[in-house]
């Protein structure tokens, strides 16, 4: 199989080759062109071109139809009749030029006959600065040498070296960027006073030159081969006392160091002498990562630099922090007594920090008591709590690494939006470029206190809920009123900016919004909801999403318009500042159908319509459907009471519910002392039958009832059976509440005991039947005690009484006066009569059968 294949490749390659052979045999097989003196001429010389026919080789019929034809490249130089051709070329430029021969015959195409190549160059310049070195004891000779002009031919260098003991090397560089060779021998290190020389010579067709012989000794041309094994350790884990330390060749006398942090673009350059492999750096950095290199020299005088070695990286070791954080807080009010600190601090620079900050240490304390109340440690970059409002309070932050900490920065909690005289005026902001932002602003108006200096902070306003906004912040001094702020600043994002004045300990503070790109928004406010109150319309509408903000929005438009109508709509324009989600109207009328959409402006112009609302106010037409309804009832009702039957009934059913709405417990006198007491008596003595005298007295002297004595000669005296408050009176002269048909009804005797007497005057029991009616009411002596609310006790055995005839019920009563309260009667309703002077109890004493004054 692999014979085969070897005879088809060499078969392809006799193919190839023949095929080219035939092919520059078929150019020039109808002539030939000749160039003369040569084909290679120096630069500014002149070439005879010569080209003609070979017999039977041109064109059909007469040899004068022949024409032959001389180009340079595209370009026809001469032209001439005949077998023959002959010009002569001048000014040929550097480099290769071609020269071809073509015959025109009439009626047909030109035929190639043959052509020329024609090189022009230049003489090669003397070779200068030869400069031959050897890397370490065991590399090999390299000279390079500079060329000069280039020749724009074909030119060998060829570098020869001769040195002691007969040694003579030689060694050929061809082409025309040929400047470096090696020779390919090492130098002995025995001969390191001996004599070496140098010669390079450059020739080509058109002439040589050689270079002037260089001569240099072993130690010369030797370089110490690049130090390896670096590595640095550091004494007590300490960045002040470091050391260095490689491994190079045993010659080596001088030694070059170099070294740079690693963020760093410029180099420290040492140079140590007879350094044995070892040097002492003593003003590294802590916590810093460097970058190092050593290079070797075998002599101080003479001989070149070795390579650098291959760069070392290590990172020196921590130190304690110094500097102090800058420190900056945001306070809000919960409430009135409280409120919440949210502290922000700025990391410390690398070289304040000195190493990897491993937490923050943060201590709140009291101004007046100086003693820290919560000491707490985080490793975020803020820190929120909630303090007393009633107290001023200091707060103090430090940054903590392995080695110690750093310079605690305190600053004591006021409130920022303190003095009002102490606030920046007209603060405005404007963009500045793609991702930055100029603030400007007027000093306070305020005179006393000198500004300290200034504090810009902003942050975002649409930051992620649950989350602790950032905030960013610079400080400026008192004598400027602009900032030019640029951290963190993102495109259609917007910004609340607040800046600061600081005077002493006291602060005030103006707010701002910015952005520091915008442009319409993508999609307009959606209304949730609709609500009515008192008249008024109370939209309400979500939020924009943040995604769909393109900037500080500042402000809202409400627009509403009647239902499938062509009119324009009317609008309503809401600050930003005023409401972000809800605002109220008055303008709509009831009972008309409403469409409202609403849009959001942005500096940039006017969002699209957000979704539309369809509204029908109802308003006050609820006052006018219950109206008529509540005057046809309120007619029928006067219409029905203005009858006497109907008014009667409800007036006696009113004063029945009465009774059971005051369910008051009565306390019952037949416990008292003096029911006791006249128990006794009653045994021991009889009372007479016209007086009933009884001698027990309250502890207190009772308040005086005031009866009105009332005198009615024409009627007799009459109780209404219906209600027990109402004053009974019996006797000559003293008449109750009576009827019209009161003079019909008959007579009608019945004894009853004294006890009685409490049940007409003061008992709330259940109303008596018309059937049988109270009995006149029984007189005591002036002597008995009323109760506290004028009651008389309903557990008396018996009483000597005169009863007055009683006549019969009626079927139907009309009383006088009726009382239309439903609500209970703290005291017994004195007796009233129509007449004469107010009678008082103690000039009252009653009897069995009458009053008696």
């Amino acid at each position: 199989m692999a014979h085969p294949a070897r005879a088809c490749a060499l078969a392809f390659v006799c193919t190839v080759t023949c095929l080219s052979i035939k092919g520059e045999i078929d150019v020039c097989k109808k002539g030939g062109v000749t160039v003369k003196p040569s084909h290679v001429i120096s630069l500014g010389s002149a070439v005879n071109i010569s080209c003609s026919l070979k017999p039977k080789q041109g064109c059909a019929g007469s040899s004068r139809s022949n024409r032959l034809i001389l180009y340079k490249f595209n370009r026809t130089v001469h032209v001439q009749p005949g077998p023959s051709l002959s010009a002569q070329v001048s000014g040929l430029p550097l480099g290769t030029t071609m020269f071809r021969c073509n015959l025109a015959c009439s009626g047909s195409e030109e035929t190639r006959i043959c052509g020329a190549e024609i090189f022009v160059g230049v003489v090669p310049e003397q070779p200068q600065n030869i400069s031959c070195t050897q890397n370490g004891e065991r590399g090999t000779v390299v000279c390079s040498w500079n060329q000069g002009r280039d020749t724009h031919l074909y030119t060998i260098y060829l570098l020869q070296l001769e040195g002691p003991k007969n040694l003579t090397l030689q060694k050929e560089c061809k082409g025309h960027y040929c400047n470096k060779s090696d020779l390919g021998i090492s130098l002995p290190p025995e001969s390191i006073e001996s004599n070496y020389t140098a010669k390079v010579t450059a020739s080509n067709k058109l002439g040589r030159s050689s270079s002037f012989p260089s001569t240099f000794t072993f130690l010369e041309i030797v370089r110490p081969l690049p130090p390896w094994d670096i590595r640095i350790t550091f004494a007590n884990t300490s960045v002040r006392r470091c050391t260095l330390h490689w491994r190079d060749d045993g010659m080596v006398t001088l030694n070059r160091l170099k070294y740079r942090p690693t963020n760093s673009g410029s180099w420290t350059l040492v140079n140590a002498t007879s350094a044995k492999g070892r040097h002492d750096l003593l003003d590294l950095k802590p916590y810093t990562e460097y970058e190092f290199q050593i290079s070797s020299k075998f002599h101080l005088q003479t001989g070149s630099w070795g390579d650098w070695s291959e760069a070392l990286r290590a990172q020196t070791p921590e130190e304690e922090p110094i500097g102090m954080l800058d420190v900056w807080y945001v306070n809000e009010h919960i409430g009135h007594e409280r409120q919440q600190i949210s502290l922000f601090w700025k990391n410390l620079s690398v070289s304040e920090a000195r190493g990897k900050i491993l937490h923050y240490q943060v201590t709140l304390q009291e101004v007046a008591g100086g003693k820290a109340t919560l000491q707490n440690t985080t490793k975020q970059n803020s820190w929120t709590w909630v303090i007393p409002r009633t107290e001023r309070w200091a707060m103090t932050v430090s940054a903590v690494n392995s080695k110690g900490s750093s310079l605690p920065t305190r600053i004591n909690i006021t409130n920022l939006c303190g003095p009002e005289l102490l606030a920046p005026r007209r603060v405005s902001v404007h963009s500045e470029g793609e991702n930055s932002m100029v603030v400007t602003w007027e000093s306070p108006q305020s005179t006393g206190a000198a500004v300290q200096e200034y504090v810009v902070a902003w942050r975002d306003l649409h930051s992620a809920r649950g989350t602790q906004p950032h905030l960013d912040w610079l400080r400026s001094p008192a004598y400027n009123t602009s900032a030019l702020i640029s951290e963190n600043i993102k495109h259609y994002i917007c910004y609340e900016i607040r800046v600061c004045a600081l005077s002493g300990d006291q602060t005030g503070c103006s707010f701002v919004r910015g952005d520091s790109k915008h442009k319409a928004l993508r999609s307009g406010p959606h209304i949730n909801g609709i609500t009515e109150q008192k008249g008024m319309v109370l939209i309400s509408w979500n939020r924009i999403p943040v995604k769909e903000q393109m900037g500080c929005i500042w402000s809202y438009r409400i627009y509403w318009k009647k239902q499938d109508s062509d009119s324009q709509p009317q609008l309503c324009e809401i600050p930003y500042e005023v409401s972000q989600n809800s605002h109220a109207i008055n303008s709509l009328q009831p009972r008309v159908a409403y469409v409202l959409w609403m849009t959001a402006l942005t500096a940039a112009g006017e969002s699209p319509r957000g979704s539309e609302w369809e509204l029908n106010l109802q308003g006050k037409t609820h006052w006018n459907v219950f109206l008529a309804p509540s005057i046809c009832l309120a007619v029928i009702l006067v219409g029905v009471f203005s009858m006497r039957y109907i008014r009667q009934k409800v007036f006696v059913l009113l004063m029945t519910l009465r009774q059971h709405w005051n369910s008051k417990g009565i306390p019952d006198p037949a416990n008292s002392s003096w029911a006791k007491k006249y128990l006794i008596s009653e045994e021991k003595m009889q009372l007479p039958s016209d007086r009933l005298l009884i001698a027990g007295h309250s502890p207190e002297e009772p308040e005086t009832l005031v009866i009105n004595e009332v005198i009615h000669q024409e009627a007799p005296a009459f109780t209404h059976p219906h209600h027990p408050n109402w004053p009974v009176q019996s006797g000559p002269g003293v008449q109750g509440p009576y009827t019209a048909e009161e003079d019909l009804a008959p007579p009608r005797a019945e004894t009853r005991q004294p006890g009685d007497l409490y049940k007409v005057l003061g008992g709330r029991g259940p109303v008596t039947d018309l059937g049988n009616p109270v009995s006149p009411l029984t007189v005591l002596p002036v002597d008995y005690p009323p109760t506290q609310e004028g009651y008389l006790p309903s557990n008396i055995g018996y009483l000597p009484s005169h009863e007055a005839p009683v006549p019969e019920p009626l079927e139907e009563l009309e009383p006088q006066h009726i009382s239309l309260s439903i609500f209970p009667s703290s005291s017994l309703h004195p007796l009233s009569f129509s007449c004469g002077e107010k009678l008082t109890l103690d000039r009252l004493k009653m009897g069995c059968g009458s009053l008696m004054l």
